[in-house]
């Protein structure tokens, strides 16, 4: 993939910071919107040398500030939840692999150190 990802970094509840990789935008009902990804986790095989990746898909509203320099991520409401992740189901699967990349080679298949986890040879976690 040749154009530059975004990420944008969130702190938790306990003032941990952890980052989050943009990998689409899409607009629903007159809103922005980003579907992110958790590429920072480890795989639970426990093999040291595997390469896949376990982390989460978030859907995520963004609001930009009047003067258009700042944006906030935040949560969409609740009850649009379920239209949102069909929305980012479909624009996932057009694309074929959740990392955003053109993984031709998704194998969706047991990974060498046999842990159960479909993904593509990129090291993603395929969702």
């Amino acid at each position: 993939m040749d154009e530059e990802r975004d990420f944008v970094v969130f702190t938790d509840e306990d003032g941990n910071e952890f980052e989050l990789d943009v990998i689409k935008y899409f607009f629903y009902k007159d809103n922005e919107y980003a579907i992110l990804a958790d590429c920072s986790g480890e795989c639970e095989c426990g093999d040291e040398e595997c390469e896949d990746e376990e982390g989460g898909l978030y859907i995520m509203r963004i609001i930009v500030s009047e003067d258009e320099t700042t944006e906030e991520f935040v949560p969409p409401e609740e009850e649009d939840m379920d239209e949102l992740i069909e929305i980012a189901e479909k624009m996932l699967a057009e694309d074929g692999c959740c990392c955003g990349e053109d993984c031709d080679d998704c194998d969706h298949e047991e990974c060498d150190c046999g842990c159960e986890h479909d993904h593509c040879a990129c090291g993603c976690e395929d969702k």
